[in-house]
């Protein structure tokens, strides 16, 4: 299997319901952090240049729940480069619960991203900057 960047979590009382489980939404939160964290971990000039006009423009996004997990809860997701063609990519996510025995994977998912840059009220597309596509290509 190919190389996956890896964002580390702790689930706390917050991100669950009243039955005690993770509320739904939070799995799509931690998509985004994660490729949050691995943009200022390797290609922090891309966060500068969202501050430019650059927008990295999510046009889909899923999570597929396998399992349920719970407050404190040790978890790790792996992000994993699906596709890159032009001005888009596509990010596949793996979650894992991690326990004494080993991992098990408790939920799975996929965001489709295009890069574009704002032209007045319209967007237009952008070439991925250079940094990004080098360091997405280490983990195809």
């Amino acid at each position: 299997m190919s190389k996956a960047y890896e964002y580390r979590h702790t689930v706390a009382f917050e991100e669950t319901n009243l039955v005690g489980n993770v509320y739904y939404v939070n799995h799509m939160r931690w998509q985004g952090r994660c490729r949050e964290m691995f943009l200022k971990e390797h290609s922090p000039d891309t966060l500068a240049a969202l501050q430019s006009g650059l927008i990295l423009l999510t046009t889909f996004c899923s999570c597929e729940y396998l399992s349920e997990i719970s407050a404190f809860d040790e978890i790790v997701i792996r992000m994993r480069l699906g596709s890159l063609t032009q001005n888009r990519m596509t990010l596949m996510f793996e979650y894992y619960l991690i326990q004494e025995e080993g991992e098990s994977l408790f939920a799975k998912g996929e965001q489709r991203i295009a890069c574009m840059r704002k032209d007045g009220d319209s967007f237009t597309p952008a070439a991925l900057p250079e940094s990004l596509e080098r360091a997405l290509n280490q983990y195809r």
